[in-house]
């Protein structure tokens, strides 16, 4: 490791960061952060979100005695700082690669990640969880839970917080407040927070508190009674403490989050605390990096960028547009002639490619913050009204809200345009976010709708589609990134429900595609044509209903069919061809042609860029035909 690291050099791991003086601490968070800086600049991946923990990181560490005792990084962005304490520093430069560390943690990748999180508002649950073990189990060890302002818009935050008032173990809850999570936070909360800290005078006896804080120990009690009584209680009535003690914590806070001192000190006097506690600290951030500093919502995640410009370092003036963007602009679109028409995000707006349609639609475009199945039910009852809602939630998200879309919006056979976002594997963020399962757990509910666009033109037509000329719940699912060709408002047209599309006429084998693997399908053409196999290509575009008349058409014709899809065998658009075929095999006393499911077998898959996951996978232009050319016997 470079020497410009003087301190961070010689950890590796939080025994080695005990063994430092107190003092040196401040320099050792800089050296941290630079390094971050350094490397995540370079390589890409979240950047924001860490820089503004590393204070707290580096305080919990020196005083707690981990792994022992357990802390749980409520999502994973924040969990930089804490990878490169805990013995990975020197793989930082493979975070996210295809055979490197992860972005999020992992039990499996190491002993200090003491739970797996890749979606937010899951900490509490887990450390309580961790305490109730520990306290059955009469072991003896902290449980701590961190999580962020953000993710305190998740009812799953509050749930955990009242049981874990009313079982009143042992638990450490901190609050990250940096004000943002992704996109800027719209939880009463957080409004909440900023007018607290807005007001001078309340600041003025926000530091009075911190200075009574800051005497917590053999006088704690005695400073505790003192706060509470100035101005009758006003410690409950103008801090946030008034909520998290009605849970059951006992309060203490906000203090700064980026001074290490004040940090340390706090938790070395609360960390023999009996019951739930619960300690707020805000932060900044993207804290000592000025460009994320500026801009924290452009540099939560990152690729490859110029560190002094932010600016990538990869030219993409020529590219096609993002499937986020092209959906963007047709919900727009759709929002300028359409009053009834209202969006629905879960803190993505600009993940979702909302951000413009948000701004000049204010009020018909809601960001109802960390809260997926809230999203879910809110859509349902705008949809009940008569009001026509366009749901933009990430596909792996939506599986939180499953439930919500049963009974709440297919049950009632409600019309809601389901927007599924990064559906397919995903690439660098890995399990916790590869959308690869909504196929199958969509497919299953009645009253539901399932498309997939093959291009972007593709994705205008289907969301335009879904809104005017279907009447039920419909689920549009497209990938993550770059789409096919561009999109047109003149080209805009109905999609007949449930129709399919020939692209390419063969004899001896049809390959029938969905969505992203459409392209696929037509590049895997190329090489069998190459090999002497003439093979038909369809654009499936509804997963359901299904196309039957094209289905019963090309059994008829080929004598071999695949199916190819971004998703989940089990379950998936492959199993429902199956399943049809079987039924009319039987109907029609035909026999069995072969039907071969191009899909992902029943696993997890690691993170690594698309391409290279889609040739693990067997799902790659040459993999496919070389599995058709050996049905062929054709070496």
């Amino acid at each position: 490791m470079s020497t410009e690291y003087k301190y961070l050099s010689l950890i590796d791991s939080p025994d080695d960061l005990r063994k430092l003086p107190e003092e040196v601490l401040p320099e050792l968070c800089e050296e941290i952060r630079n390094f971050m800086v350094d490397t995540i600049t370079k390589i890409g991946g979240h950047l924001g979100a860490g820089l503004g923990v590393v204070e707290l990181t580096v305080a919990l560490h020196y005083v707690f005695n981990t792994p022992t005792d357990k802390i749980v990084f409520d999502v994973g962005h924040q969990g930089y700082p804490h990878k490169i304490i805990t013995g990975r520093r020197d793989l930082l430069h493979t975070i996210r690669q295809k055979g490197g560390i992860s972005g999020f943690l992992k039990p499996y990748e190491s002993k200090y990640d003491a739970f797996g999180a890749g979606h937010a508002s899951t900490s509490i649950s887990a450390a309580l969880g961790i305490a109730v073990a520990r306290d059955l189990q009469g072991d003896d060890y902290k449980s701590i839970a961190v999580i962020g302002d953000g993710a305190m818009t998740g009812g799953l935050a509050y749930e955990a917080l009242n049981n874990a008032g009313v079982q009143n173990r042992n638990l450490l809850v901190i609050l990250n407040d940096n004000n943002i999570s992704i996109d800027e936070n719209v939880s009463a909360i957080s409004h909440y927070f900023n007018e607290l800290y807005s007001s001078h005078k309340i600041q003025k006896l926000k530091d009075n508190i911190y200075d009574a804080f800051g005497k917590v120990g053999e006088r704690g009690d005695r400073v505790r009674k003192l706060v509470s009584r100035i101005s009758g209680g006003v410690r409950s009535v103008i801090t946030p403490g008034m909520l998290f003690e009605a849970f059951g914590f006992k309060y203490f806070g906000p203090i700064d989050g980026n001074n290490v001192h004040k940090i340390i000190k706090l938790l070395q006097n609360i960390k023999e605390l009996q019951g739930p506690v619960f300690l707020h600290i805000v932060t900044e951030k993207g804290k000592g990096y000025a460009l994320a500093e500026n801009d924290s919502r452009k540099l939560h995640a990152v690729g490859s960028i110029n560190k002094t410009t932010g600016l990538p370092l990869v030219s993409r003036t020529n590219t096609p547009q993002k499937y986020q963007d092209v959906f963007g602009e047709i919900v727009e679109y759709i929002l300028n002639k359409d009053k009834k028409v209202v969006a629905i995000s879960a803190a993505m707006i600009e993940g979702t490619g909302l951000e413009t349609a948000a701004k000049k639609y204010p009020d018909r475009v809601f960001d109802v913050g960390i809260a997926e199945e809230h999203a879910v039910t809110f859509a349902a009852g705008l949809a009940i009204q008569g009001i026509k809602p366009i749901a933009a939630i990430y596909s792996s998200f939506m599986q939180r809200a499953f439930d919500n879309i049963i009974h709440d919006c297919a049950l009632q056979n409600l019309h809601i345009v389901f927007a599924l976002d990064r559906a397919g594997i995903v690439g660098e963020d890995g399990p916790t976010h590869h959308g690869v399962f909504d196929l199958a757990y969509l497919r299953m509910i009645p009253n539901m709708t399932i498309m997939a666009p093959k291009d972007n033109q593709e994705l205008y037509n289907m969301i335009y589609t879904a809104v005017y000329n279907y009447d039920n719940c419909v689920a549009v699912r497209y990938p993550r990134g770059t789409g096919i060709g561009t999109a047109s408002f003149s080209k805009l047209r109905y999609i007949p429900y449930g129709e399919s599309e020939i692209l390419e006429e063969g004899k001896d084998v049809c390959l029938i595609a969905v969505g992203r693997m459409v392209d696929i399908a037509l590049k895997t053409r190329e090489i069998l044509l190459e090999n002497g196999i003439n093979a038909g290509v369809v654009n499936a575009r509804f997963v359901k209903p299904l196309d039957t008349d094209m289905l019963n058409s090309v059994y008829k014709k080929y004598d071999c069919i695949c199916t190819l899809e971004d998703g989940q065998k089990i379950g998936g658009f492959g199993d429902a061809v199956v399943e049809y075929f079987n039924n009319y095999n039987i109907t029609n006393k035909q026999f069995n042609k072969p039907i071969h499911i191009f899909g992902y077998d029943d696993k997890f898959i690691d993170h690594g860029a698309v391409n290279e996951l889609l040739k693990d996978n067997g799902l790659d232009p040459q993999s496919i035909a070389d599995k058709i050319r050996n049905l062929f016997n054709i070496k």
